[in-house]
């Protein structure tokens, strides 16, 4: 079953709360008057029985009851039995019958002498009396009937619950109008939300023009869209990116083989053809590689195989790795620092061998390329700097894109690279929980890796760690 809407959510409580509190209200002051009108009753009885007691006591017997009926008998809803302590009756009122009236006083403990009885379908409130006589004990009763009292309460009550059923109405009704106008902030936000589509990303919640409970949600969903936007934007990028780096290796592949194809041909020419189309094949089989890791690396951020690392040891290994190639280019590779993490091996190494290939590449013939690894409590820092031509300051916040390189023609048929190394160091150092910066200024070139020290690493990075 569906459920209720919030605005008829909002009416119901409005309406009951309404109800429930006019309900309190009327019934306390019901009480009130009901103890009030007893009040009223029972000092009417008190002032009769102490008329009766002095008749008792001043009149003689044989006057007692005809002074007694000319007191008792004006007072509309009255009722007395006046009777001696052997139980012959002086005076009752004419036409009542006081057995129940008997019978509720026997039944009053010791020492309460105010108490209810009914009789004929009236309800009557008495007052039981003893006094003392010439004659002995006169025992009194007198009682008043709550007949008028009861009619009123009834009208009253009937009156309130008319009053409570009008005002919850009415209630409900303002209440609804207030959840509509409170609710209206809402209904624009989804008009709005409504609007986004692939094309229009730009659409965002009036957040000035809601109310201050509804701005943070507003501001939460234009956060949220602000993403959407951009990494629908690079998702774009990196489709036109993609399609641009497929199409200059599958171009040269198919037009070399059409050329040696378009007529009869040497081996040897064959053979050249063979080897160049596998140049371009390895390229492109490296660049699919490539986009294979970086999407595991995206969408699952958590360290295979976390242990510690001494960082240097991982460094020296990778200058012997590249130690050839630094020689014929007559490059100096130098290492300073230590310092130990908490990581994926294979993960850090392929992060250092992606700048220090990258370093090699750009580093001129008798520079140096330098990784300094410097730690504190809260952090190891792994520095890559390399001489060489800087980096325009324009261009450094993209180079940690997919497919960026510095020339916008991206016309090097020379170069191995793919274009999405940084990228994919860029996404080991966030699954590591931690940063890389650049920096290019004096012709030196720097690339800065931080990871968090041991003691701050998360208690899952920590506990995968102690498992090694």
């Amino acid at each position: 079953m569906r459920p209720f809407s919030l605005t008829t959510r909002l009416t119901a409580f409005f309406s009951l709360s309404s109800a429930t509190v006019l309900l309190g209200l009327g019934a306390l002051i019901a009480t009130s008057m009901d103890q009030h009108f007893a009040h009223e009753d029972f000092a009417v009885l008190e002032e009769k029985a102490n008329l009766v007691r002095k008749i008792v006591q001043d009149a003689a017997p044989a006057a007692m009851p005809a002074r007694l009926g000319a007191a008792l008998q004006n007072h509309p809803g009255l009722v007395a039995l006046v009777r001696t302590g052997e139980g012959a009756s002086l005076y009752a009122t004419d036409g009542v019958e006081f057995r129940q009236a008997l019978d509720a006083a026997r039944a009053l403990p010791a020492g309460k002498e105010e108490f209810t009885w009914r009789q004929d379908g009236a309800e009557y409130r008495g007052l039981r009396i003893t006094v003392g006589g010439a004659g002995g004990e006169i025992h009194v009763i007198v009682g008043l009937a709550t007949e008028i009292h009861a009619h009123f309460m009834h009208g009253f009550l009937h009156s309130l619950v008319l009053y409570v059923l009008l005002s919850a109405l009415v209630s409900g009704v303002f209440g609804w109008w207030a959840a509509r106008s409170g609710l209206a902030p809402l209904r624009a936000m989804a008009v709005r939300a409504r609007a986004v589509t692939a094309q229009k990303l730009d659409e965002r919640m009036p957040v000035e023009a809601v109310p201050l409970e509804m701005a943070d949600l507003a501001s939460t969903l234009n956060a949220m869209l602000a993403r959407l936007q951009d990494d629908f934007r690079r998702l774009s990028e990196f489709s036109s990116d993609l399609a641009h780096e497929l199409r200059t290796p599958l171009t040269n592949l198919l037009t070399q083989t059409h050329v040696i194809l378009a007529q009869p041909r040497e081996a040897g020419e064959y053979r050249e053809i063979l080897a160049s189309n596998e140049e371009e094949l390895q390229r492109l089989s490296r660049m699919v590689s490539d986009m294979l890791y970086l999407a595991k690396m995206e969408h699952g951020l958590t360290l295979p195989d976390a242990g510690v690392i001494a960082v240097q040891d991982e460094v020296s290994a990778l200058f012997e790795f590249y130690e050839a190639l630094a020689e014929d280019k007559a490059v100096a590779m130098r290492l300073t620092g230590r310092g130990r993490i908490v990581g994926d091996r294979l993960m850090l190494r392929r992060a250092l061998s992606n700048l220090l290939s990258n370093a090699l590449r750009h580093t001129p013939p008798g520079g140096a390329i330098d990784v300094v690894v410097a730690s504190d409590a809260t952090a190891v820092t792994i520095a890559v700097e390399n001489d060489g031509k800087e980096i325009p300051v324009e261009l450094i916040p993209s180079l940690f894109d997919r497919f960026f390189r510095g020339d916008k023609s991206r016309a090097r048929p020379d170069s191995e690279s793919s274009g999405l190394g940084l990228s994919i160091t860029r996404a080991i150092m966030v699954a590591h929980g931690g940063d890389i910066t650049a920096g290019s200024a004096a012709g030196r070139t720097r690339f800065t890796l931080v990871f968090p020290a041991k003691d701050a690493l998360p208690a899952s990075s920590a506990a995968g760690a102690r498992g090694q």
